[in-house]
């Protein structure tokens, strides 16, 4: 299970209802174990104040259990309310084991996974025995049937690591998350002071120009007026060729490109929870245009897929390929979904269309599975000049 295939609300506080939900069946999902203690009190075998007792101490170690989990899988531990937490487990599992009966020996079970949900693994790889050892030892020390104590020393070590396990991941994965919007704000910020700079660069020099002509033409208007309209119109053509650079340079930055485009498809497909797989790279030496219309489609591509398809995944290839009328740069988008459907083509495929007749290039669709006629591929081929072509 890579990154991307976490639930987010495994590894973080619940946002909404549906996030709860799953995260209480995923902790809740072991207390499938208490179906023998459950059995032993509803078989009647012990007085009345016994089953009262035995059922209040059952439903306050599995709420305990519960929020103990469910409240610290994903948070920053409290050592000291933690540890008071699991001492109460150990302490109401031992004292229900020893008056209860066999059946609930399964009780250590549950601290051993509260063990590996909630403590470091330097402190859990030695607790988690210890607790399974002193499952054993009640048992033994009771005379209950060995293969019972057998059968619960496995849950007890495995489902205890297990969790262990699962606490790194998903903790690994919210760092991975965080470093990844770290990332995102310090691009985010070296692109603003890239754009600072060339703004100062662009109009720097030539705002100083207009404002030393304006003080000049101000000078010369009352006694040479020819000599200032000669610095007026040189203010006019400095602020057209302002114009035209800052204009220039908002293009470029409005301009897509591919290695954005593909973090972008995969950042889309990955929060619609279709798995991706994106080329981590673009070719280099792909002509500026070229690389604007393949940007674009791939974005169109991309969109259409999360917003239409319903698949489970999509794969994205990039890469040049040899046809008879020569060497194409080939961009696919290929997803598993519910196919065209016998549609007509919409807005945004002839979008695409369009634009690539711009730069000769042509545009198929088809079914991903000829054979069932399930999902959708779209297939895009430019050109490739001789210089990209050498290059691979």
């Amino acid at each position: 299970m890579n990154e991307d295939e976490i639930p987010a609300d495994l590894g973080s506080r619940p946002t909404n209802a549906k996030q709860f939900r799953m995260k209480l069946l995923w902790i809740g999902i072991w207390l499938a174990f208490m179906s023998a203690p459950v059995k032993d009190l509803a078989d009647g075998g012990h007085t009345r104040w016994a089953t009262v007792l035995g059922t209040l101490g059952l439903l306050v170690f599995g709420g305990s259990y519960l929020v103990l989990v469910f409240q610290y899988t994903s948070k920053a531990l409290d050592p000291l309310r933690v540890r008071s937490a699991l001492a109460f487990l150990g302490v109401l599992a031992t004292a229900l084991a020893l008056t209860m009966g066999v059946s609930w020996l399964v009780l250590f079970v549950y601290v051993s996974v509260s063990v590996g949900a909630t403590l470091p693994l330097t402190t859990s790889r030695w607790l988690i025995p210890a607790v399974t050892a002193l499952l054993v030892a009640i048992g033994t020390a009771q005379e209950h049937p060995r293969e019972v104590i057998t059968a619960l020393v496995f849950p007890a070590l495995l489902g205890g690591f297990a969790m262990t396990g699962v606490r790194q991941m998903i903790r690994t994965t919210i760092e991975l998350r965080e470093a990844r919007a770290t990332v995102a704000q310090l691009a985010a910020n070296e692109e603003r002071l890239r754009l600072a700079r060339d703004l100062h660069d662009l109009l720097g020099h030539s705002l100083s120009l207009i404002t030393l002509k304006s003080e000049l033409a101000g000078r010369m208007l009352p006694d040479h007026p020819e000599q200032a309209a000669a610095q007026v119109a040189d203010i006019e053509q400095v602020s057209r060729q302002a114009l035209v650079d800052v204009r220039s340079a908002v293009t470029g930055y409005r301009r897509p490109t591919l290695p954005g485009e593909l973090a972008g498809a995969r950042t889309a497909l990955a929060a619609a929870g279709i798995l991706a797989d994106v080329p981590a790279e673009a070719p280099d030496g792909v002509p500026e245009k070229t690389e604007e219309v393949l940007a674009w489609a791939l974005r169109e591509a991309v969109t259409n897929v999360v917003r239409h398809s319903g698949a489970r995944h999509c794969t994205v290839t990039l890469a040049p390929r040899q046809t008879l009328d020569g060497r194409i740069l080939e961009l696919t988008v290929a997803d598993d979904g519910r196919g065209a459907s016998g549609t007509k083509p919409g807005n945004g495929l002839t979008g695409i269309a369009e634009r690539l007749a711009t730069v000769d290039g042509t545009l198929t669709t088809r079914a991903t599975d000829s054979r069932s006629g399930k999902g959708f591929t779209t297939a895009l081929g430019v050109p490739l000049e001789s210089g990209l072509g050498s290059q691979e």
